[in-house]
């Protein structure tokens, strides 16, 4: 009876805020979900509406991701219509009152209802707005608020997520550059987010806004073209996958304006949508996403595979390997970052190169040897856009800004483009992508990388691995000893705090592992890089078989100083 009696104040109040909220959500499907779960929890199921109330998705320098649903810990309008209001009255406060707020969306689920309230609301709060036309590159987006002079721009998307997922990046114009959100913002955008009283209280007017038409996209086409040397062989023969996301229609677009070969899309992912029914994840990095591109490719032929992430601001490329399964080999991120770099520098680039911690320091190397300036920055792109000069910035995680006055964000298209470019020339002299790889081990060592990824359902997992390293931090791994043993959290010389952990080893070879916790998924990441000299290209074989098993070293002595083996 006493246990009862003291649960049911909080059966109360948890019912009273489920309902409180449930009259204000503004869509049906979500109103309806949520009267289940109330539902439900009178007749003492509390778990699930519980858990939906538990808190509010958080605001931070990703903007929002969380999964589709009913209550404040999920996507849903009445989520994104507090996110708009609030980011409105950020703009407002800061002077940007009369500003242009520039809104895309991807073909997720509800993308493009969250992209009409975030326009409804910006209209609402007297900032002017504009909608791009209809599902697009996230990267058009990006370019549209430095192209139109916006205040702000928000993509309605959550990029290479699961289907049951959306999110709302924001992006901020004026000395941000049309890059994306960086502390302090996200936190002032967040507490304005949270003074936002009842939903009735946020005006959103039927109409009002501008919705762009077809001039946008042409206009972002024309600056691909800038990414090109004038008059460079266009040959390369092109398989390309978009997942089911939206990066087909610009894609070919792009490809035909610059003379390549038309693309042959893979068939049963070329088209937008939202239930990714061909993959577990839409992401061509996670095992089996690739598969029907390989099966287009041993049918076509062509020199290169390339696959764009659902809002194809991401960039995979594969190539000619009969020594895989397939037939065709991953190129990882930090290979195409570095192919990317070296094919700039010999086309003369002037300007700073930077990339994430977690990227491969064989960028550092490359630039150094070019004379250029080298930028290291934290993980996401908010932070390689802002590196002083920029003229060419990649993450591991298959990124790449190739154009930083176009775009100021990664652009899967733009990068599509120049790989197509450099395997073109490549092509005409009898060499491959690989070649050349192979000529930047020999002049700077081989630079391996792997990663250590490990997903949880508990979040704790993830916190517990981080405790332990920090409170017993490893003297040696593989082998090598930790010379130095970095808690990022602290913040560097050159870095901000951030949650990661850094060590460089030493010993018969060089090799660094950081370890942090994903910023978009329930994921602990470890990232791995070995640098093995090579004398001379007859060396590479042996180089790759001792790099190979260095890394499987690194993972398993890594798995059990964070205590996550067989997690």
């Amino acid at each position: 009876m006493h246990q009862n009696a003291h649960q049911d104040p909080a059966r109360q109040d948890l019912l009273v805020r489920a309902k409180t909220w449930q009259a204000e959500d503004p869509d049906s499907e979500t109103r309806e979900e949520l009267g289940e779960l109330i539902e439900a929890a009178g007749a003492g199921d509390l778990d699930a509406l519980a858990e939906r109330f538990a808190g509010t998705l958080q605001f931070g320098t990703a903007g929002l991701r969380g999964e589709l649903g009913a209550g404040p810990m999920r996507m849903n309008r009445a989520v994104v219509i507090r996110a708009a209001a609030g980011l409105a009255a950020y703009l407002r406060a800061r002077g940007d009152g009369d500003g242009l707020v520039v809104v895309g969306y991807d073909a997720r689920y509800k993308s493009a209802d969250f992209a009409r309230d975030t326009v409804a609301v910006m209209t609402g709060a007297g900032l002017r707005a504009a909608l791009l036309p209809r599902p697009l590159p996230t990267p058009v987006l990006a370019f549209a608020v430095r192209h139109l002079g916006a205040v702000a721009g928000v993509e309605v998307t959550a990029s290479h997520n699961p289907p049951r997922d959306n999110g709302y990046k924001v992006y901020l114009g004026g000395d941000s550059g049309g890059s994306q959100i960086v502390p302090p913002a996200d936190a002032e955008i967040a507490a304005r987010i949270a003074a936002v009283g009842a939903l009735d209280t946020v005006d959103r007017p039927e109409s009002g806004w501008d919705v762009l038409g077809d001039e946008i996209l042409a206009a972002y086409l024309a600056r691909t073209d800038a990414v090109l040397s004038p008059g460079s062989p266009r040959t390369a023969r092109v398989v390309h996958t978009a997942l089911h996301g939206v990066g087909t229609e610009t894609v070919l677009a792009a490809f035909a304006r610059a003379g390549f070969p038309a693309p042959v899309p893979v068939p049963e992912q070329a088209e937008p949508d939202p239930a990714f029914p061909t993959v577990a994840f839409p992401n061509p990095e996670e095992p089996g996403a690739m598969d029907l591109a390989f099966a287009t490719a041993r049918r076509v032929r062509p020199d290169l595979i390339i696959a764009n992430d659902p809002d194809a601001d991401r960039c995979a490329v594969a190539v000619p390997d009969a020594s895989a399964d397939a037939g065709w080999r991953m190129l990882r991120g930090d290979e195409v970052g570095a192919l990317l770099a070296a094919h700039l520098v010999a086309r003369g680039a002037r300007g700073t190169f930077a990339a994430s911690i977690v990227s491969s320091s064989l960028l550092g190397r490359i630039a150094a040897a070019a004379g250029l300036g080298y930028e290291e920055t934290l993980t996401g792109f908010k932070w390689i856009a802002r590196a002083e000069g920029l003229r060419y910035g990649y993450e591991e995680a298959l990124g790449y800004c190739v154009d930083p006055e176009g775009v100021r964000d990664k652009d899967g298209i733009t990068a599509a483009l120049l790989v197509a470019e450099l395997a073109s020339e490549l092509k005409e002299s009898g060499r491959t992508l690989t070649d050349v790889l192979d000529d930047l081990s020999v002049a700077h060592g081989l630079h391996a990388t792997d990663q250590l990824s490990v997903r949880v359902q508990d979040l704790s997992l993830i916190a517990d691995a981080m405790r332990r390293l920090r409170e017993h931090p490893p003297a040696e791994l593989a082998g090598l000893r930790v010379s130095a043993a970095e808690d990022l959290s602290a913040g560097t010389d050159t870095l901000p705090p951030t949650d990661g952990l850094r060590y460089h080893l030493d010993g018969a070879y060089r090799a660094r592992v950081i370890v942090r916790p994903s910023g978009t998924e329930p994921k602990l990441k470890c990232y791995l890089e070995a640098v093995i000299p090579v004398a001379d290209a007859s060396a590479l074989p042996a180089a790759r078989t001792t790099a190979e098993d260095l890394l499987t070293a690194l993972k398993r002595d890594l798995a059990r100083a964070a205590g996550i083996e067989g997690v």
